[in-house]
């Protein structure tokens, strides 16, 4: 299958479960991407490299840059995808951009290692962004500029840490894409480091350090965010009480459930509802 090009939009957003892409074959376009994993592991080649990516892996992919997603497994991912032309920006500030946000995409480096405080930052910008694109209201393309103004100045901040590493696919350990994995697909039932070594065959020191390595994750940090993503949804999406989506996507305490939502998402449960659940 050979290589096809796409129109870029001036600026686009959304997010999306699914278990295949919609762009199934190598393709380029004329404008800059930032790929962003909700959830699940992929794989993503990018000019000619392949990278092993699971939930909080970020790719910034330039204009004209060859790429394609893999997902060899089947199972579900949720992605955020933005795409945008640099001419959008032009005039957010009088005189041009203070800061050389766009300096990242010509790096060569497309994958962008995030904290765990980083990714929630970004997550929120990108929870911003496709509520003001999806409702359009007045002032929303300010806003959007805004906040993509803000998503890119975390990325270059970023950028020099992140060149140090760049997980291709053949330098990490298959293992732990196995129990990433397995905690997607379990992620509503009680999950404990010792279970996992136990089913998994790895003991449970070795299962820290190699999943921490791989994923840029403490176990019980995945796990939360997973649990959270999920809550998230069904919190958009359903009308079932707070209790209840607690209960679903895993937690055995309703407190404990607010408290690590509010870590992760910025809001309460009950406010993320009432701020979301018109998109």
């Amino acid at each position: 299958m050979g290589t096809e090009f796409y129109e870029a939009s001036l600026f686009y957003i959304d997010r999306e479960r699914k278990r295949q892409s919609s762009m199934p074959s190598r393709h380029y376009h004329n404008g800059y991407e930032i790929f962003y994993l909700v959830s699940g592991d992929i794989c993503y080649f990018i000019g000619d490299k392949a990278y092993q990516a699971v939930s909080g892996a970020l790719f910034i992919i330039g204009m004209n840059e060859i790429h394609k997603l893999v997902n060899a497994g089947g199972a579900s991912f949720e992605r955020v995808t933005l795409e945008f032309k640099k001419e959008f920006l032009e005039d957010l500030f009088f005189g041009g951009l203070p800061v050389d946000v766009m300096s990242g995409f010509s790096r060569g480096m497309p994958f962008i290692k995030l904290s765990v405080q980083e990714r929630e930052a970004a997550e929120r910008i990108f929870d911003q962004m496709i509520h003001e694109f999806a409702e359009k209201r007045e002032g929303y393309e300010p806003c959007l500029k805004t906040l993509l103004f803000q998503l890119l100045l975390l990325i270059r901040r970023n950028a020099n840490a992140a060149s140090a590493e760049q997980p291709l696919v053949h330098s990490v350990h298959n293992k732990t894409f196995e129990i990433v994995e397995y905690i997607n697909r379990h992620y509503n039932q009680k999950l404990t480091i010792a279970e996992i070594a136990r089913r998994f065959y790895v003991s449970p020191s070795y299962f820290c350090k190699t999943f921490r390595k791989s994923t840029g994750y403490t176990f019980t940090e995945y796990v939360n965010h997973v649990r959270i993503k999920e809550a998230k949804a069904l919190l958009a999406s359903g009308k079932d009480k707070v209790s209840a989506v607690a209960e679903q996507v895993g937690f055995e305490s309703l407190t404990h459930f607010g408290r690590v939502f509010k870590e992760i998402a910025g809001l309460s449960p009950l406010k993320y509802r009432q701020q979301y659940s018109s998109i």
